[in-house]
């Protein structure tokens, strides 16, 4: 009679530790390889080098707002409708102009329409400022003065490409400038005095939240002014890798300053 199988051993998953995280690494100068018979020497070996790898992560507040301002007329004459708008238009570019806002910072555009037996004329004003304070102090000041001839959307907050581009480059600089103090101080946990880096190499950069210029904006009505603000303001990180030079003991002079 013949014995059944012996049933399978069962395995169980092991679980494997992640290796460790190394920031910093101290490479041993290497030793010179002696040269066959009759050749010249070979060329110098590179001297200790220290292993690096650093990080940074920053933050920019948009730096322009797009305002939008309508306002129309519903006359039955022609002229009355397209006179009562030009005053308002004209009103709204002078307060701006006063504040220092440029020309070239406004856009209008019209619209002429007949409806039924009357005349309708729209008009939409898109002011792009530079500056916040000056940005709520003519919005107040039209609202105050044309009241509700007029309909102020809440502002737009965006950055220029231009703005971008300056946090990227702060940010891959303050990840270089970490990562050679962090060279520092591991060759002064070794009492090695660091040298010139022989390599800077970027690994990894990434951006989030915030947004560039655009005209259609996705937050709500109901958030204020600074959670717009916040809502628009762009991140970015960056990781960099470094190769230094040890150049050698520490001097104790320059440790006790």
């Amino acid at each position: 009679m013949a014995l059944p199988a012996p049933a399978p051993a069962r395995v169980f998953a092991e679980l494997v530790p992640a290796p460790a995280r190394v920031f910093a690494e101290l490479v041993p100068a290497q030793a010179p390889i002696p040269a066959p018979a009759g050749r010249s020497s070979p060329p110098a070996p590179p001297g200790r080098e220290v292993h690096v790898s650093g990080s940074a992560e920053l933050s920019a507040g948009p730096d322009r707002a797009r305002v939008s301002l309508r306002l129309g007329s519903r006359k039955e004459a022609a002229g009355a409708a397209r006179s009562s708008v030009a005053r308002r238009l004209e009103y709204i570019a002078q307060s701006a102009r006063q504040r220092g806002v440029p020309e070239e910072n406004m856009t209008v555009t019209e619209d002429f329409s007949r409806v039924e037996n009357t005349y309708q004329m729209e008009a939409e004003v898109c002011i792009i400022f530079s500056d916040f304070g000056k940005m709520q102090n003519v919005c107040n000041l039209l609202i105050e003065k044309l009241g509700t001839s007029v309909t102020i959307s809440p502002p737009h907050f965006y950055h220029t490409p231009e703005a971008v581009d300056t946090l990227r480059r702060q940010v891959c600089v303050a990840a270089v400038g970490n990562t050679r103090r962090k060279a520092q101080e591991v060759c002064r946990l070794f009492g090695q005095s660091l040298g010139k880096p022989l390599l800077i190499r970027e690994e990894e950069t990434k951006e989030w939240g915030g947004y560039i210029d655009s005209h259609l904006s996705n937050s709500p009505d109901s958030l204020t002014l600074q959670e717009r603000i916040q809502n628009a303001t762009a991140y970015a990180s960056c990781r960099v890798f470094a190769v230094f030079e040890i150049k050698g003991k520490e001097n104790r002079r320059n440790k006790l300053l």
